[in-house]
Parts: structure tokens; C-alpha cells; sequence
């Protein structure tokens, strides 16, 4: 008898204990600032951003995404696809911006990753329905600024670079994905030394006038990755006393007069567009034949990109000061980056 009670008292113990060991849950800290708990293991993920989804991607952590947002598409470019085909079958709940709470909850997901300026109404909707929502924004902004489109921060160059790897190791994190995490960052650091050290020697005043074009005179100023981009590589950014994305005349333009032009990959007609226009000629980037279309891996996106860093401000580098990269193969660069993390030549080079 006292065996037999030992025993259920013994029970009545570990009941609890086994129990949580089974649905053990853990605590990580979103981009928001906000304190989200999470199973341990996650194996069901949705990714209402197209730049988690990108870096979900390269850390081959596909197969633990079942849903998607509804643009990833226009939003990553028609030539992504190839790198990843398994997202052509998956669920679209929503986007950047709004859910569909009933088709999301169809999909039983363990965590749903959402932009830092995903409405709070819609975060919330989520979390109601007992999902944990991970914000990211890949940039390290004061609690006023972080869920702003285009946050104000003091010094944006180190805002974007903590923010980076502590958007990617937490994507890492969630996913268990840390090794791969870590890898793209080291990755990524390591290209930017390269450039940097080239272009220590350039003064503020050698720095190259550029101008970033999007369809409708749309452009980069302050408060996004683009400007960062431009700085690194050793641009001088006419726009750069705007803040965010801005539209513009062609008057402002004409007085910018830029010496480089650059154009993002998925918009080829305002290359044409640039080329042909008759308001267009005056400037100096367009006499000279200075106009480039950007290549796939830069994505100049508000937020940063592994890629972007590791490549594109490389690209754009070499484009602005050709003699002090004169030995640098981008073609060689890009298929070494793509094998090790799309598991794929880079077979669309510009």
C-alpha cells in the first residue's frame, strides 16, 4: 500500500514536469521591443514580410514556412521564384499590412513574422487567436520610431548595421536556423570590409553624385537601407536631405544633375524610360551613358539584405570607382554567394 501511494504521489509529481517538457515554450525579444513567447520548437511558420521570407530562404529553413504574403512576388522580383519554387504552393493570408485571421488559423502556425509597421490592430488580431507575432525590421530604432515605415534614428549607418544581425539571428533563432544566421552575417561583413578599405582614401568631395530612380520620379532619401547603401559604396546621394521614399519633380532632378543614375532590377522600362525622354538629356549621367540597371542580388530595398551588402554595395562600388576594383569578378562573386545560399549558380547577371 505505502509503495503504491509512494508511487501516485510520485505521479501527481512528473504529471506536470512531462507535460511542460512536452509544450516547452521560450522567450525572444522582436524588433518592436516586444516580449514574445514562443514554442521551442517551431515547425509551422508564416512570414507576412518579403524580407524575412528572402532571409528564411537562404537559410533553407523553407520547409518550416506554410504560408506567405500575397506580394511575395512583386515584391521579390519575377526572377526569385527560381530560387526557391516550393513557394509558388503555398498559402497567401495576408500581406504586409492586413490578414485574413480565418485562412491564417487554417494553416495552424507556431509564429507568424510580420513587418515593424504591420498595424497594431492586425498584430493584435493574431495574438488573439493564440499565435505569437515576431516583428522585424533589421534595424535598431527608439521605441517612438521602431514601427514607423521609415524611422528617424541618430545614426543610421550603426542603427542598420546592429539592427541587421539582430534581425537575422533572431529569424535564425526562431527557425533554428543560428549556424546559417551567423553565416550570412559573417558573410555579409566581410565584403563590406573589402569595400570600405578600397575606399578609405576617398574624400567627401570625390565622392560620385548618384541618383536612385523608381517609376513616377520616386526616389531614396534619408531613413532607408537604399541611402545606407549608396554611402557605403561611395556615392554621394542627391537626395539625401529627404527623408524615406520620396517622390520628386523633374525640376529637382535637373538641379541634383547627377553623375550616376542607378535603377533597381525590377524596374527595366525607367532605364528605357531615362534613356529616351527628352527631359531626361540635360543630366550629366545621361550624356555619359552612366545609367545602370541594378542587378538582382542588390536589392535596394528599404530594409537591408545580406545579398545587398555582401554584393550589391560591392557592385555599385566597382560601377562608381572601376579602377579601384578593377580586379574584382562580380560574376564570380555572385555564383560563390548564390551556391552557398540559394544552393544555385546566379544565372541572371547584368
Amino acid at each position: 500500500m505505502k509503495r503504491r501511494f509512494a508511487a501516485f504521489l510520485l505521479g501527481l509529481l512528473l504529471t506536470p514536469l512531462m507535460a511542460a517538457a512536452g509544450h516547452a515554450e521560450r522567450q525572444v525579444t522582436d524588433q518592436l521591443g516586444r516580449q514574445v513567447t514562443l514554442p521551442d520548437s517551431v515547425s509551422r511558420a508564416v512570414v507576412l514580410q518579403h524580407q524575412t521570407l528572402n532571409l528564411a530562404v537562404q537559410m533553407n529553413a523553407t520547409g518550416k514556412v506554410v504560408g506567405i504574403l500575397d506580394q511575395w512576388k512583386q515584391q521579390l522580383g519575377a526572377n526569385y521564384a527560381r530560387l526557391a519554387p516550393e513557394l509558388a504552393k503555398l498559402a497567401m493570408p495576408g500581406g504586409l499590412t492586413k490578414v485574413n485571421i480565418e485562412a491564417l488559423l487554417q494553416l495552424k502556425p507556431d509564429v507568424v513574422f510580420v513587418t515593424n509597421y504591420a498595424p497594431a490592430e492586425m498584430i493584435g488580431q493574431i495574438e488573439k487567436a493564440g499565435v505569437p507575432v515576431i516583428a522585424i525590421s533589421l534595424l535598431t530604432a527608439p521605441a517612438g520610431e521602431a514601427a514607423k515605415v521609415s524611422p528617424v534614428v541618430a545614426d543610421e549607418e550603426a542603427a542598420y548595421e546592429s539592427g541587421f544581425a539582430e534581425g537575422v539571428r533572431l529569424i535564425g533563432t526562431v527557425l533554428d536556423r543560428k549556424d546559417e544566421a551567423e553565416a550570412l552575417i559573417a558573410t555579409a561583413s566581410a565584403k563590406r570590409r573589402l569595400v570600405a578599405e578600397r575606399l578609405a582614401a576617398v574624400t567627401p568631395a570625390e565622392r560620385v553624385s548618384a541618383y536612385m530612380a523608381n517609376p513616377d520620379l520616386a526616389t531614396y532619401g534619408s531613413g532607408k537601407y537604399t541611402g545606407i547603401m549608396m554611402k557605403r559604396a561611395g556615392a554621394a546621394n542627391v537626395a539625401a536631405e529627404l527623408q524615406g521614399f520620396k517622390q520628386v519633380t523633374m525640376e529637382q532632378v535637373l538641379k541634383w544633375n547627377p553623375a550616376v543614375i542607378f535603377v533597381q532590377e525590377r524596374y527595366p522600362a525607367v532605364v528605357e524610360e531615362i534613356k529616351t525622354a527628352p527631359a531626361w538629356q540635360p543630366i550629366r549621367a545621361v550624356k555619359a551613358g552612366h545609367i545602370y540597371l541594378m542587378p538582382e542580388y542588390a536589392k535596394a530595398w528599404g530594409y537591408p539584405m545580406p545579398e545587398a551588402m555582401a554584393l550589391g554595395e560591392l557592385w555599385m562600388a566597382k560601377k562608381l570607382y572601376p579602377e579601384r576594383f578593377a580586379d574584382i569578378d562580380m560574376q564570380a562573386e555572385a555564383d560563390a554567394y548564390y551556391k552557398r545560399f540559394y544552393r544555385t549558380g546566379y544565372d541572371s547577371f547584368h
